[in-house]
């Protein structure tokens, strides 16, 4: 009995001890309220709101379940309900698509104190256009599908890797972005590509172009920049870099929406740890580059490029 009236004693105690802490809790706030005004500091408290990265990604999420139907979507699709279950998809992905497309371009108009550019209107002419071309980017991540399963002898079947590959969840979401990229759109292209990053660990910016029947194995520390030309048919491995030079200081300004990174034309294999660098580096039509070669110059059509063997040391 006496140690059950301690314990009731001690929770009390401990229980007054954390209500004084949490006493405490307005004080901070206001503390980190005030820092706020601080102009070297990052915020976005403004009356307009900024995208959302939690509404990109499920803007995302509602593009596969349009571009690969019944493969993502919570309910069954049958041919009874294809009509109202895509529909349905599409007009709530238009309505979400055209709200983001709308706060990136009225948050730029207000950062840069640009002329009203009807944000509201625009952003839904937008989603509008990047859903009329739905169709076409059904037809290129096919082939970017087929390509995969073609050359991957462990691939099981289409739906394994359109269910499970990082590399076509990676493409797939890239080829969305590409689309507002073009369009001029700000924020919400790297917000999504950045999100496939973070989740593939492949890293291609919205900038990059790239042709149809793109295969990335396996994945994991690709890196494709911005200004990248990509041609048909063209498969890399893990750990590829397709970068820039060497960038001095001042590079930001002055090389911005400069070609810095290479150009692959088709039918090209990079294998594994292969680094190619520069805007003025192009791998011809039908080479090869072989695992953990570097580049800084172009290689001329149907080349092969290896390391020479390594010797390898016993002890």
């Amino acid at each position: 009995m006496t140690d059950d009236l301690n314990l009731k004693d001690s929770c009390k105690i401990e229980a007054a001890t954390i209500n004084d802490y949490r006493r405490k809790l307005p004080q901070i706030a206001d503390t980190i309220i005030a820092s706020c005004e601080d102009e070297t500091c990052y915020t976005h408290i403004d009356y307009e709101p900024i995208p959302s990265k939690a509404s990109v990604i499920d803007i995302i999420e509602r593009f596969r379940q349009i571009l690969f139907p019944g493969y993502f979507n919570r309910e069954r699709i049958d041919p009874v309900n294809i009509r109202y279950a895509l529909g349905q998809a599409t007009a709530e992905l238009f309505d979400k698509l055209g709200e983001q497309i709308s706060h990136a371009i009225r948050h730029d108009c207000f950062r840069y104190n640009q002329p009203c550019s009807e944000c509201e209107e625009n952003g839904h002419l937008t989603a509008l256009e990047i859903l009329n071309a739905v169709p076409a980017l059904r037809k290129i991540l096919a082939t970017d599908v087929s390509a995969t399963y073609e050359g991957d002898p462990a691939a099981k079947s289409h739906d394994e890797i359109i269910f499970s590959y990082p590399g076509i969840l990676a493409i797939t979401i890239y080829r969305v972005a590409h689309l507002l990229h073009n369009l001029g759109i700000p924020l919400l292209p790297r917000i999504m590509t950045e999100y496939a990053h973070g989740i593939t660990g492949i890293d291609i910016h919205p900038g990059a172009d790239i042709g149809e029947r793109f295969v990335i194995d396996h994945g994991t520390g690709v890196v494709i920049g911005e200004t990248t030309v990509i041609g048909r048919n063209v498969r890399i491995y893990q750990g590829v870099t397709l970068g820039a030079l060497s960038l001095p200081a001042d590079a930001g300004e002055r090389l911005r929406n400069q070609k810095r990174h290479p150009t692959i034309e088709d039918d090209v294999i990079i294998y594994s740890g292969a680094t190619i660098l520069g805007g003025d580096t192009i791998i011809g039509t039908r080479s090869i580059i072989g695992g953990n070669v570097w580049l800084t110059r172009s290689v001329a059509p149907d080349t092969s490029v290896i390391l020479e063997s390594p010797k390898l040391v016993y002890k």
